[in-house]
């Protein structure tokens, strides 16, 4: 390893950076699904109301969105680890500040900001940075893998999270996920995590040692990407995936169901659920994307995804909860393996971090627009079937967008 040299049947040792990579969105996941289930419990021990705590939970989506481009700029000319390390640290730190905290503006300095700021550097701008770097051969399938960390730590952890929060209450559970990334992630980042290849003496998987290296980063990559159709598409698809996804069923699926007479920990299982068909899901979208291409499976995922969002709205028995919860999870984070290739494709690989930093954000503004959206339009409607309906149609809307990106790869760099 030390010398680049090894023989074919060797682990590259980009299969070890993606494990690592891994294992971090894995822990880091575990904060994502953990406003969905203390919600109530903060409603019950405070008497906040639904839209003060989802307004934190915004403005965590938002700023996940608006510090990705700049994290991924300094993945970019810097390298992913420094950028990890840091802001594991900083998503941990603010976990544990939670555990204090006696009122709304409190939470949404630790939960919006702090965590905000800090997990943007643990998403898939950062398992976009990894893969551009480490993989030629396989790129899709390592996206799939990295996508399906979400999901895996959705599976894993939303039963776990919601057993705490039932028998020991919120903190617990913030406490069990602030670990999870301050003690498991932090360490292997540390020990294991390397920028690039040349600093092994290797080339990306897939590729010689000694042959293509990465490209310097564009001076100004945004510049040319502003004025190009395929990221304005790719960016307005992908925020209305982020409004149908994370902003929309991570938030407020544990409170619709509750409403509709289903129990927490049925939730918790269809929450779960959706994360294991989304490993199946994703890890198969990168395969797909790597033999078939991106921009036609990505079109139908999307309109398999507002198809079922527009029938969630009349499930009523746990048999329907749960077929839901497989379809939809099918193609939850699906989307993301391809809408990063087509990143990689049309703007050059060593402009990811910032340029799918930038697409990531619209994903996210859509994301906390539905977070907070939903529960005013709960207040005001009385219950979420409008959201789900039109979110739905949302959903369909990005098919259409996604078949207007050209078909031809078209990259933007420049000499």
């Amino acid at each position: 390893m030390g010398n680049g040299k090894s023989s074919p049947r060797a682990v590259h040792y980009a299969w070890i950076v993606l494990a690592v990579t891994f294992v971090t969105l894995l822990a880091t996941a575990g904060l994502r699904s953990v406003p969905g289930i203390i919600i109530p419990s903060l409603e019950r021990e405070f008497g906040w109301s639904r839209e003060s705590i989802t307004f934190a939970v915004s403005v965590n989506l938002l700023l996940f969105g608006l510090a990705g481009p700049f994290l991924g700029r300094w993945m970019d000319l810097y390298g992913p680890r420094v950028v990890m390390l840091t802001t594991a640290g900083l998503t941990s730190l603010g976990a544990l500040a939670t555990l204090f905290m006696h009122a709304t503006w409190q939470m949404t300095l630790c939960w919006g900001v702090i965590m905000g700021a800090g997990s943007a550097g643990c998403s898939m701008v950062m398992g976009s940075a990894v893969v551009s770097r480490w993989f030629i051969a396989r790129r899709g399938l390592a996206l799939g893998i990295l996508g399906a960390a979400m999901s895996a730590g959705q599976l894993i952890f939303t039963p776990i999270l919601m057993h705490l929060d039932m028998t020991y209450g919120w903190r617990s559970t913030t406490l069990f996920v602030a670990l999870m990334t301050g003690v498991v992630a932090l360490p292997l980042i540390l020990l294991l995590m390397r920028d690039t290849p040349a600093s092994l003496g290797l080339g990306p998987l897939g590729d010689e040692p000694s042959a293509e290296k990465l490209p310097k980063p564009d001076r100004h990559p945004m510049k040319h990407a502003l004025r190009t159709r395929e990221f304005w598409l790719l960016a307005s698809s992908f925020g209305i995936c982020g409004l149908t996804t994370s902003g929309l069923l991570q938030t407020h699926l544990i409170p619709h169901g509750l409403e509709h007479g289903f129990s927490e920990m049925t939730m918790a299982a269809s929450l779960g659920m959706m994360g294991a068909a989304d490993i199946i899901g994703t890890i198969g979208s990168g395969w797909i994307c790597d033999r078939f291409g991106k921009r036609g499976p990505l079109a139908i995922y999307y309109l398999l995804r507002g198809a079922s969002l527009l029938l969630l709205p009349f499930i009523e028995q746990s048999e329907m909860l749960m077929a839901f919860s497989v379809f939809y999870g099918l193609n939850w984070l699906s989307t993301v393996p391809a809408t990063s290739a087509l990143t990689a494709d049309f703007f050059g690989k060593q402009n990811v971090g910032v340029v799918f930093g930038w697409i990531f954000c619209a994903h996210q503004v859509g994301a906390a627009i539905a977070a907070y959206g939903a529960s005013f339009i709960h207040t005001w409607m009385g219950n979420y079937s409008p959201v789900f309906m039109a979110a739905g149609a949302f959903a369909i809307i990005a098919t259409g967008l996604v078949w207007g990106i050209p078909r031809k790869s078209l990259s933007l760099v420049r000499a």
